[in-house]
């Protein structure tokens, strides 16, 4: 039989990434999460008015293009001003503002910096090829969407402002908010601005203790704690403050799925970063495993996957399903 092969996975987008900006006559910002898309050309801008205080911002609008555009808003002003062109949502721009960016990046003005935005899709694909053969640095702002992902954006939130976030505060508000990545900084931001000292779960708490408690993470660790009663009273207020029924039983999906990867981890040869998690989530389901035996982790497994049957239409019930499964998961936990 032959060896078992590492799955590959495919590379990451070639480029630097949202947080380190450059200068540079030509920059593309490229990627389909617009607050990392905000930021990449804010870091830009700054640091063009950190090397010239009198610098002027102009921008573009590329689904209203109109030919010769770029030339002039690019040309140098009257006074020799340095300029900051931003040419936004290149995605749906016009055929003129593909052909002029060609042939500005040809030969683009030294003195001028143009920052192309690019959401997402391969429409203008020989205008990105052009721009990244020429050597133009790449700025990535590719979506924020693992779990652990979110942990590190949170953190180095923190990290900027010198301020310092213990791992539980950190998950707390990945859970509370993680759903929305300017919500999620928007949070960051107000704890910043409202507290001193180090951050923690209570802090967290006492800002976004309701949204924490009306979500499906928190149904999910109370049924993986074995808190059955617990769980069943969270999963009824979720409902009731309108959460639906399909993302209770995705968190408790992706819950059961964490400790089994880390289960998976006992026979050694893999580490976070092979299993898609961040060390805290890791750490985290380490504990949980102690009160946790196979048969009982595949009972838990297998009626989660019920409920997702149930809850996309194959029950009439939704509710009874989630608690049904709530239920399960919680009995199926090694007792205390």
């Amino acid at each position: 039989m032959p060896p078992a092969t590492k799955r590959r996975t495919a590379p990451p987008p070639a480029g630097r990434s949202w947080d380190e900006p450059t200068l540079a006559p030509v920059v593309l910002v490229r990627g389909a999460e617009p607050l990392l898309t905000e930021r990449a050309v804010d870091g830009v801008v700054r640091l063009a008015r950190e090397r010239d205080p009198e610098v002027e911002k102009v921008e573009l609008e590329g689904a209203t293009y109109g030919a010769g555009q770029l030339l002039v808003a690019a040309s140098p002003s009257l006074f020799g001003e340095a300029k900051v062109v931003v040419v936004r949502s290149t995605e749906s721009g016009t055929e003129e503002l593909m052909a002029d960016l060609i042939t500005y990046v040809g030969a683009p003005d030294e003195e001028t910096v143009v920052v192309v935005v690019h959401g997402s899709g391969q429409r203008g694909k020989k205008m990105l090829d052009t721009i990244t053969r020429s050597g133009a640095p790449v700025m990535v702002c590719e979506p924020v969407t693992k779990d652990g992902e979110k942990a590190s954006f949170v953190t180095g939130e923190f990290r900027a402002a010198r301020r310092r976030v213990d791992a539980e505060a950190v998950r707390a508000l990945v859970d509370a908010l993680g759903n929305d990545l300017r919500e999620l900084a928007s949070a960051c931001s107000q704890l910043i601005a409202d507290t001193t000292g180090t951050v923690t779960a209570a802090t967290v708490d006492k800002y976004y203790g309701g949204r924490v408690e009306a979500t499906g993470f928190r149904v999910a660790d109370a049924a993986v704690a074995g808190d059955a009663g617990g769980a069943v009273a969270l999963l009824r207020h979720a409902l009731d403050t309108g959460l639906d029924p399909v993302p209770i039983v995705a968190a408790l999906a992706l819950r059961l799925r964490n400790l089994a990867k880390v289960a998976s981890m006992r026979g050694g040869g893999l580490s976070a970063r092979d299993l898609g998690m961040a060390p805290w989530q890791v750490d985290r389901a380490r504990k949980d495993l102690r009160s946790w035996t196979p048969e009982g982790l595949a009972a838990a497994i297998s009626a989660v996957a019920q409920a997702d049957a149930d809850v996309k239409g194959e029950a009439r019930d939704t509710v009874f399903a989630v608690e049904r499964a709530v239920m399960t998961i919680a009995r199926s936990r090694r007792p205390r």
